[in-house]
């Protein structure tokens, strides 16, 4: 039986995936639900492992283990209002500031430090596109400026995948294709195609809706045959963090083709 780190998270993220996905309104626009999912899940991670997660909250910050609570409420807010479709706007624009803080306090201090280790350079670019993602439904300005912030995760992903075809599909985080995968060592060109595609259709805003729907398809495909076959076979709390860290790219992918509408 999985432990309490995974099994809640999961329980939540499965719940507002469902409510979201009933809650749909229209056909392909999965974003709001996927988003939800990823939140939701995450959120419950800071309430049962927090002691763990504060470690990520930078030392100088006071009440590390308050903020880490915080967070998690927060992240579960947000995922009510995205599943339900309540006040949207506010819960796509917060979401969206939060990340922003993410890169700013923690991920941009961890790029100037180690500037040539590339993980670094990839988890700023993921959740900058998280927040991107947020803010494209959020609309107006902020929606261009996340869709932006997309365009160049997406383009810096694409040339990644292409230097590094046998890291899994998705986000170029460190895990690799499984062998038992056919041509493990290949998935990446087609999917640094995806991402290249999109994000430069994205970046000049021609057929920018099409190419991000594909590539959102993509990484869906990614989550469902790869990473939760993954989870299932060995559920620890990496293995479910990768089923909801690419399930919340997908849905902040999806997020910029409602943009587009």
């Amino acid at each position: 039986m999985p432990s309490a780190e995974v099994l809640w998270p999961s329980l939540a993220g499965i719940a507002f995936l469902a409510i979201g996905l009933i809650a749909l309104r229209k056909p392909l626009a999965l974003g709001p639900a996927f988003v939800a999912s990823a939140l939701a899940a995450f959120g419950m991670e800071h309430m049962v492992d927090a002691k763990s997660i504060m470690q990520v909250v930078p030392s100088w910050m006071p009440g590390r283990l308050f903020v880490t609570y915080a967070v998690g409420i927060a992240l579960l807010a947000a995922a009510v209002s995205l599943a339900l479709r309540r006040f949207e706007r506010l819960a796509a624009t917060l979401p969206g500031v939060m990340f922003l803080l993410f890169v700013l306090l923690i991920h941009l201090p961890n790029v100037v430090s180690s500037p040539k280790e590339r993980i670094m350079w990839v988890i700023l670019l993921r959740d900058l596109t998280f927040g991107g993602g947020a803010w494209a439904l959020a609309g107006g300005r902020l929606g261009v400026i996340g869709r932006y912030w997309i365009a160049v995760a997406t383009v810096f992903f694409g040339i990644v995948y292409f230097l590094h075809p046998e890291i899994a599909p998705g986000v170029p985080l460190p895990k690799l294709t499984p062998s038992w995968v056919p041509l493990h060592l290949l998935w990446g060109y087609p999917m640094g195609a995806l991402l290249l595609l999109a994000g430069v259709a994205v970046f000049v805003n021609r057929h920018a809706r099409l190419a991000a729907m594909w590539l959102a398809i993509a990484v869906t495909l990614s989550v469902l045959l790869l990473y939760v076959p993954l989870m299932v076979v060995t559920p620890t709390v990496e293995a479910m963090n990768y089923v909801f860290d690419t399930l919340l790219f997908a849905g902040s992918i999806f997020l910029a083709t409602d943009e587009h509408r």
